[in-house]
């Protein structure tokens, strides 16, 4: 989904007030370097990707969907039964 440089600019905003306050946590299918498709302003992407990588920790959790192991582990146990 791409963010207008307004909604962009207003969750720079909230992100810049939240630091080294409060915790924030982002889940996200795209690597940064796709965030340019939503943040469309490479500069205020470049920004966003700062305020949340300094001091924070980065968990990737692979390329293999939960929710899509889940589903095919339900419709083996569906066809085993």
């Amino acid at each position: 989904m791409e963010l207008d440089r307004r909604g962009a600019e207003l969750l720079f905003q909230v992100l810049t007030e939240r630091e080294e306050k409060n915790s924030v946590a982002i889940a996200s299918n795209e690597s940064f370097s796709g965030w340019t498709k939503t943040f469309t302003d490479p500069r205020l992407c470049a920004a966003i990707v700062d305020r949340l990588t300094f001091n924070g920790a980065i968990i990737q959790s692979g390329t293999e969907s939960y929710r899509l192991a889940h589903t095919k582990a339900q419709a083996e146990q569906a066809q085993a039964s």
